[in-house]
């Protein structure tokens, strides 16, 4: 499919298995896929959707980055031009919010109009056992502050504030006065550009 119009570009990064691709697949399709494992993303996936905002509906495309680093190069290819950024860490897993300063690191030197929004995932895990949770709430919304984020922490079995999410970044583009510029009017793109989908995610 080429030549779709988009309004908004997403881009969601993070390490790999830090659930981007099922976050995605919640979101654009509701569904979840349990314990069968994900084939890795390489490059990208891409999605997209209408997300209707007072009076006015946005059209979302996202972008489902690779985590490996050994792809971070093309990682940047598809952070270039999004007016949002999903930067999503594992709350089971410590390591992965340090990859989160990483592209924030990335995305204020080089995307400084992109605005961030912090995704904590697998939060079911945690309220399962808090004994889980090795990523602290306040670390991440003391850090949010200090970068101007928004923090949401989600579930994607559960599909738990991840529409909460979504609407909020749909909602903070439209409110934002220099997105009604020429620059930022919708865009044809062409979806079929250098990149590899993800076997089922993002159709």
């Amino acid at each position: 499919m080429s030549g779709s119009r988009v309004d908004l570009k997403v881009v969601l990064l993070g390490k790999e298995y830090g659930g981007k691709t099922s976050l995605v697949e919640r979101y654009l399709h509701d569904r979840f896929h349990g314990d069968v494992p994900y084939q890795n993303t390489i490059g990208a996936a891409f999605g997209a959707k209408k997300v209707d905002v007072g009076d006015r509906t946005v059209t979302m495309g996202i972008w489902d980055t690779a985590g490996s680093e050994r792809y971070e190069a093309m990682s940047r290819i598809y952070y270039r031009g999004a007016k949002a950024a999903i930067l999503c860490y594992d709350l089971t897993e410590a390591a992965s919010f340090d990859r989160v300063k990483f592209w924030v690191d990335e995305l204020l030197k080089n995307e400084e109009k992109c605005k961030i929004y912090l995704c904590g995932t697998k939060v079911d895990l945690v309220e399962d056992d808090k004994k889980n949770r090795k990523v602290d709430y306040h670390e991440t919304t003391d850090y949010g502050d200090s970068i101007k984020a928004k923090v949401f922490e989600t579930s994607s079995k559960t599909g738990s504030s991840i529409k909460e999410l979504f609407s909020s970044i749909a909602k903070d583009f439209v409110e934002d006065p220099t997105n009604s510029d020429e620059e930022s009017s919708p865009k044809t793109l062409d979806l079929q550009e250098n990149r590899t989908r993800q076997k089922g995610c993002c159709s």
